[in-house]
């Protein structure tokens, strides 16, 4: 038996997002998700924006059980009829997609529930909806998500998390939007619990090195 992963002690630092484009289809993204959980990654997030759901669900198939196996959880992006159909370890959903308190009441009190904010209502409304954690940025502009807010830079991101960030807040968060392993110091030392990255891995020749290289700055 599957024993679930904790929604409380999951390791949030290094946040993987796969680009099925970026990576070279289902195929690709099995041998980038692969060689990134070798290399350290600690969470994995499909996001396919525009396939069909079908595609979507073979995709998420084929990569759970890699992530099962190093027992790093699998969080579907926005689609959870998806999620319940392949029991994920929950979803990460966007201002656009279904609130945390739907996620959450279709999903149960197990399973993970992730969504993106870029101010501060937003983070209040994810905190009220009973959300785990959230995805803060984007920190800089990337190509692979166009449709983002404006960039809230490191100081917009400190700023955000200073005004946030309280003795009883529960909410964990992980930085997203154009980090790479130059970027990723600065925005650790913002505050964060961890990053997010995308072509940072996905784009990356040596992907397995990529996130060693990251997780290395994660910690240090």
């Amino acid at each position: 038996m599957n024993t679930p992963i904790s929604r409380a002690t999951f390791d949030l630092s290094l946040y993987l997002v796969l680009d099925p484009d970026m990576c070279g289809g289902v195929a690709g993204m099995v041998r980038v998700t692969e060689a990134a959980l070798n290399g350290g990654v600690t969470v994995v997030q499909l996001r396919a924006q525009g396939w069909r759901k079908r595609a979507f669900w073979d995709a998420a198939r084929a990569l759970q059980p890699l992530c099962r196996s190093h027992r790093v959880p699998f969080l579907i992006n926005d689609h959870i009829d998806v999620a319940l159909a392949i029991d994920a370890d929950g979803v990460h959903v966007g201002q656009k997609d279904l609130p945390a308190t739907e996620a959450r009441r279709l999903l149960g009190d197990q399973k993970i529930v992730g969504v993106s904010v870029s101010n501060a209502q937003e983070w209040r409304d994810a905190e009220a909806g009973t959300a785990d954690y959230i995805g803060v940025g984007p920190v800089w502009l990337t190509a692979t998500k166009p449709e983002a807010g404006p960039a809230l830079g490191v100081d917009g991101l400190r700023a955000l998390l200073a005004s946030m960030k309280t003795p009883t807040t529960t909410l964990r968060t992980v930085a997203i939007g154009g980090i790479d392993v130059n970027k990723a110091r600065d925005v650790m030392r913002a505050g964060v619990d961890g990053i997010a990255v995308v072509s940072a891995i996905c784009a990356s020749n040596a992907p397995e090195e990529a996130a060693r290289a990251l997780c290395e700055v994660i910690g240090g």
